[in-house]
């Protein structure tokens, strides 16, 4: 008795993790929401732009972005 009440505990709990996961996708109509300027991962280029200006100026052996070489001069 106590073993099939595991038994069936057990595959309620499966059968609820597995449904769980159903559901993974965003629907069309649901984009809109997250398609909002606030939304994006660096929603002001301005601040952006100073960061990294900031950053890079900090780290000059790396040589900022889209640069082939250093901030030291060799390339």
């Amino acid at each position: 008795m106590k073993n099939k009440i595991i038994k069936s505990t057990s595959l309620f709990v499966l059968i609820g993790f597995m449904s769980s996961c159903s559901s993974l996708g965003v629907q069309p109509w649901e984009r809109d929401l997250l398609a909002k300027p606030e939304m994006a991962v660096n929603s002001s280029p301005l601040d952006q732009a100073v960061d990294d200006h900031i950053y890079f100026s900090k780290e000059a052996s790396s040589g900022g972005r889209s640069f082939a070489g250093g901030g030291c001069g060799c390339n």
